[in-house]
């Protein structure tokens, strides 16, 4: 026989399935594609790739030695560029690494800078608070003061119109006792006199 030709036995043990998987699927061939000899079913290529693609299998290629060789190569130079491309990439990740490490640093001491600048901010809020209460002490201080100065002002304010009275009454009283004493030493020999 050809060797194109094979049995279901054949193609079972190839395939490594019963018989009567075989059978099954050569029963749904067109009888074109079987060739009957002495009780025995023969399959061409053409039935044997249909009963496989439609069990699944996928149809296997015969590689030849050059190509395998020429396989190797290739992988040995794509391995190396890979070997390359990874050492650049780690190198960028380590760079990119040290950047990180750096702004983390970076952002702590900012960090530390806005932490000190937010309690300098409460001290300057509380000091202008403490400012702020001091003058509004200072204003009720004064408007106790000014109080006080306005009513002394007022009770001094009667003292002295007697006091302005006194010395003006003093001179009066000074005056009308001359008068009574220039009178009283009038007398008619003094006429011509003068005192």
């Amino acid at each position: 026989m050809s060797e194109n030709l094979k049995t279901i036995r054949e193609l079972a043990d190839e395939l490594g399935v019963s018989k009567k998987k075989i059978h099954y699927q050569v029963s749904k061939l067109d009888t074109d594609l079987i060739q009957r000899l002495d009780g025995t079913i023969y399959l061409d290529k053409s039935a044997i790739s249909k009963i496989k693609s439609s069990m699944g299998y996928s149809p296997t290629v015969e590689l030849d030695t050059s190509g395998i060789q020429n396989r190797h190569v290739l992988d040995s130079s794509l391995d190396s560029e890979k070997n390359k491309l990874i050492d650049e990439k780690s190198e960028q990740i380590n760079y990119l690494k040290e950047q990180l490490d750096k702004k983390d640093s970076q952002l702590s001491t900012k960090d530390e800078q806005i932490k000190s600048l937010v309690e300098i901010q409460n001290q300057t809020q509380n000091l202008l608070d403490q400012q702020q209460r001091l003058a509004l002490q200072d204003k009720k201080l004064l408007e106790e003061y000014k109080a006080e100065i306005k009513d002394l002002k007022s009770l001094n304010i009667p003292a002295k119109d007697i006091e302005k009275e006194e010395p003006v009454q003093k001179e009066k009283k000074v005056e009308n006792n001359k008068e009574v004493s220039q009178k009283q030493n009038k007398k008619w020999w003094h006429f011509g006199r003068r005192m």
